[in-house]
């Protein structure tokens, strides 16, 4: 039985991830962590001090995953990492630690099944375009932009080519931001905050006479269950440093 503690159970992943851990018949809810709670443990090192600990799941804040992951792996606690907003910086930090301290690390900007090969589809099309944006589309209560998909998308097509503008004039912004954020290889990310989104993005293949469009969208947080599991028995089993959901599909 693989003992599970949820950080952010309060939060409306975080009660998904505590029903579906209750509900696997290979994991037990050892802890429910969450800072605004008066009924449960407040961090991640008070509920350790109790509870045996196999695995933390985060579903916290993008300003508190970090300090939260780096007391895991330096007390060999593994960690599932649903969070977004690490930079670049900091998952090579983290890779560096769980590796210093062989303890496994699971970092997924996405844990739905159908946005991971969407994803995947994406990296094989690159190979065919020159020319390619990204727009992504969440619900309003989301603080990091763009997210971490449209961030780990734009990276696994940047292993094409160097730049996706090719052709693209000399450009001027007369609304600074109109032609969003420019990521890997010059893809631009466009990023969508509104009521009436839970998760979707598009990328977008263009060239002479044609256009592809790979789109996938999230209606409901119960999708992202089966990835979380799929990582967490991983995580328990393998112990190694993982970054993204499509590398153990």
């Amino acid at each position: 039985m693989i003992k599970v503690a949820v950080c952010g159970a309060l939060g409306k992943m975080g009660k998904e991830v505590v029903n579906a851990i209750t509900e696997c018949p290979q994991t037990e809810l050892a802890a429910k962590i969450d800072i605004a709670a008066s009924d449960m443990y407040h961090t991640i090192e008070e509920a350790n001090r109790v509870c045996d600990i196999d695995v933390v799941i985060d579903f916290t804040q993008p300003k508190s995953i970090f300090d939260n992951a780096k007391y895991c792996l330096s007390n060999k606690i593994k960690i599932v990492i649903g969070t977004t907003g690490l930079t670049d910086g900091q998952i090579e930090e983290l890779k560096q630690l769980s590796k210093e301290n062989n303890t496994g690390c699971f970092i997924a900007p996405n844990f739905s099944t159908g946005a991971v090969l969407m994803m995947m589809f994406a990296e094989q099309a690159a190979k065919y375009f020159d020319n390619a944006e990204i727009i992504e589309l969440h619900h309003n209560q989301k603080k990091d932009a763009p997210s971490g998909t449209a961030i780990k998308t734009a990276l696994m097509m940047s292993k094409a080519k160097e730049s996706f503008t090719n052709g693209n004039c000399p450009e001027t912004e007369t609304i600074q931001g109109a032609r969003g954020g420019n990521s890997y290889s010059d893809i631009h990310i466009h990023s969508v905050r509104m009521p009436g989104y839970m998760a979707s993005q598009e990328v977008l293949f263009g060239s002479m006479g044609q256009n592809l469009t790979i789109r996938h969208d999230s209606t409901d947080r119960k999708c992202y269950m089966p990835g979380i599991l799929l990582a967490v028995k991983h995580i328990f089993e393998k112990n190694d440093f993982v970054y993204g959901l499509e590398n153990i599909l």
